[in-house]
């Protein structure tokens, strides 16, 4: 069977599995974001919103389609990068199993069941600054970041690290790496040439906010309740658009290190993010950089500090799988091909993916609005037989070409 069919094909299946277990229609939450815009005055991700409004009439039919459109986008690009990253590296055995925890992993799952979320418009607009880039179009990046940022704030925490981890890679390339370049003159010009703009934004959001805590509440609150938006979840949203990022700090600061050491999340995500960080060892061979791999799991742990100030901690934990994703392609963007011919896996690593594996697929998420995941415990046994048989089917070949 033709190589590159299989591929696709393994690749679109763990794709469909996961989205299967929870795709559903925006729920009230995803819609209220799409209604607020600046329409009362300036409120923090009020940004999408307004340009929605540019667009079409904002009722539950075309909130629906532009998510569906989103989220299609995304993906098309996931799997575009997944491929192009594994096909250009056929040696690889790890690149696939990478790809196939990722496309497995509760990130996966959860992009399909918070459709509509602004989270998945700040990821597009991160692929797009990486690309850029990649091309040398630093300001012309830094703007995507600004627009990022008033579209939601988070983009702190999920889009500025790894574009500045980009720009240092590219300015000092995987082999030659060290913390000490980081500090030479040349790189800091190239890392403020970028955030200089981006943090402007994020600060004047803040003192607004500090400025403006409580405002707009009550048209907020009677705008959403009028466009059908239930009374509890329009109180909810009015709030996160209207109290400072001080407020949710001391709120929500108390619960930061059992959020991130003591709770399910830290085992049902922790085994399967530090199996695609091992992934990411072996392939690009970091035990040859260690300080690399030190950079490049710091950034793609900070989407973790959201825990000091949001209570969703099983949609925080999902965000490190989507960053080391971009992260992988960021590092095989600047790899040279006859780098990485790896030698078979080893058995430790097959027990270490198989227990990787069964977490992404056979374990229930906890899913928002008392919803549940899709398909019985027999059902997923027999739906993720497929997968298997393709990894066995590649491992096979993968040990015959080392032979």
């Amino acid at each position: 069977m033709n190589r590159k069919f299989l591929l696709i094909f393994l690749y679109l299946y763990a794709l469909i599995f996961s989205v299967s277990k929870t795709i559903r229609i925006p729920n009230e939450w995803a819609r209220s974001h799409w209604l607020l815009d600046y329409r009362f005055g300036f409120i923090k991700r009020g940004l999408a919103g307004e340009l929605f409004g540019f667009l079409c009439e904002k009722k539950l039919f075309s909130i629906t389609v532009l998510s569906a459109g989103i989220l299609c986008l995304l993906y098309f690009l996931i799997l575009n990068i997944a491929l192009k990253s594994t096909l250009s590296f056929q040696k690889s055995f790890y690149r696939i199993l990478f790809f196939v925890i990722f496309l497995l992993s509760q990130y996966i799952v959860f992009s399909a069941h918070l459709i509509g979320y602004l989270d998945h418009v700040i990821f597009l607009l991160t692929i797009l600054s990486v690309y850029l880039i990649g091309r040398g179009k630093l300001f012309l990046s830094s703007l995507v970041a600004v627009f990022s940022i008033f579209i939601h704030e988070i983009s702190l925490f999920l889009m500025l690290p790894v574009c500045c981890f980009f720009i240092i890679i590219n300015e000092t390339s995987i082999q030659r790496f060290s913390f000490r370049n980081i500090f030479s003159k040349h790189l800091l010009k190239k890392l403020s040439a970028f955030i200089i703009l981006p943090l402007f934004a994020v600060f004047s959001i803040s003192f607004f906010q500090e400025i403006y805590e409580g405002n707009y509440y009550s048209e907020i609150f009677s705008y959403l309740k009028g466009s059908s938006i239930s009374p509890k979840v329009a109180d909810s949203v009015s709030g996160a658009y209207t109290k400072s990022f001080s407020y949710y700090l001391k709120d929500q600061y108390v619960h930061f290190i059992q959020r991130l050491f003591i709770s399910k999340a830290t085992i049902f995500y922790g085994i399967p993010l530090l199996f695609s960080l091992w992934m990411m060892f072996k392939e690009f061979k970091l035990q040859k950089n260690i300080q690399l791999f030190i950079l490049l799991a710091s950034v793609s742990f900070i989407p973790l500090l959201l825990h000091a100030i949001a209570y969703d901690t099983y949609r925080i934990w999902s965000f490190p799988f989507m960053i080391l994703f971009l992260i992988f392609w960021i590092l095989s963007s600047k790899s040279e091909k006859n780098e990485h011919e790896t030698k078979p896996i080893s058995v430790p690593e097959i027990v270490f993916f198989m227990a990787a594996f069964l977490l992404v697929t056979l374990i229930p998420n906890f899913l928002f609005d008392d919803e549940t995941e899709r398909f019985s415990l027999w059902m997923r046994l027999i739906l993720i037989l497929p997968i298997l048989s393709i990894l066995y089917f590649f491992k096979k070949s993968f040990n015959q070409k080392t032979d």
